[in-house]
């Protein structure tokens, strides 16, 4: 029997969505940071076997919005508890339970949808704390599978894998064998780029960052793929630390990115970067949808 079907995966903002569907995958797709709001669409990512194809839907991490991008990011995540076959919720393993993962427990109480739980990051704790966590979510009886993982070393991934395919219904391939995302490669190099960014910049400024891929073109005469992109900010003064002095910090996010796309691309790539203002783009529906937010 071929099994098929969507998954989805929930969380807190960095408790390790993104970590476990790139080891999953076996690709980095979906870009990593410590950083809220790293996630910001709904992106699919597609695990192949012999006897299932499951199809991943990576959304932004739950969290109380602050701007219209910010509702657009709980909006996308809401709507995935509707649409899948089974919903994963991902916590770590702190064991107190905090705001945001209350608030998500709460949001799942009167869904029919099962829902397999992951304790993630059991590589940074003793052995001897995990079963007080999963006794403790076992007295909840929301969940079909309780599994502690570490999304960053690959524990229990194939147990987490087995028990998603005793779930899934008989169905179709979706998706071709070699495919394993259903984003474009601009979106994906434009996702790289912003994973840089986040990396190297701080506070604020990173929050505030869209990347558009202006022009992707392969040259005639030799192995070179050429890369334009803009990255705009919300204020001058972010434009400057983007900048850097005499360039070095754009310089820096460029040469880490070129290096990814490169890998992704499978061919030398020359990355040029530049940096405009686009004044408080999150506060502004119309340039929320203009940048692909919709």
């Amino acid at each position: 029997m071929f099994r098929s079907g969507f998954v989805t995966v929930i969380g807190r903002p960095n408790v390790g969505k993104s970590t476990l569907l790139n080891q999953i995958i076996g690709e980095k797709i979906s870009i990593i940071s410590d950083k809220p709001q790293t996630t910001r669409n709904k992106i699919q990512l597609i695990y192949t076997a012999e006897n299932c194809q499951i199809v991943f839907l990576d959304t932004p991490g739950i969290q109380m919005p602050k701007n219209k991008l910010g509702e657009y990011m709980l909006k996308i995540s809401k709507e995935t508890l509707q649409e899948v076959d089974v919903i994963t919720f991902m916590v770590d393993t702190s064991i107190k339970t905090g705001k945001l993962d209350s608030y998500i427990i709460e949001q799942l109480k009167g869904i029919k949808t099962p829902i397999i739980l992951l304790i993630n990051k059991i590589d940074q704790v003793k052995k001897e704390d995990v079963a007080p966590l999963i006794e403790k979510y076992k007295n909840m009886n929301m969940f079909y599978d309780i599994i502690p993982i570490s999304a960053k070393n690959g524990d229990n991934i194939e147990r987490y894998i087995d028990s998603l395919i005793e779930l899934l219904p008989e169905g179709p391939k979706y998706f071709p064998d070699d495919m394993i995302t259903d984003q474009p490669e601009r979106f994906i190099i434009s996702e790289i780029i912003r994973e840089k960014a986040l990396e190297n910049l701080h506070e604020e400024v990173p929050h505030g960052i869209f990347v558009d891929i202006e022009q992707i073109s392969k040259r005639d005469d030799k192995e070179i793929i050429d890369v334009h992109a803009v990255i705009y900010c919300e204020r001058e003064s972010h434009k400057g630390i983007i900048i850097g002095k005499n360039g070095n910090m754009l310089k820096r996010i460029g040469k880490s990115a070129r290096l990814d796309i490169e890998r992704l691309m499978g061919s030398k790539t020359n990355l040029q970067l530049w940096v405009k203002v686009e004044s408080n783009w999150r506060e502004k529906e119309s340039k929320v949808r203009y940048f692909g937010y919709k």
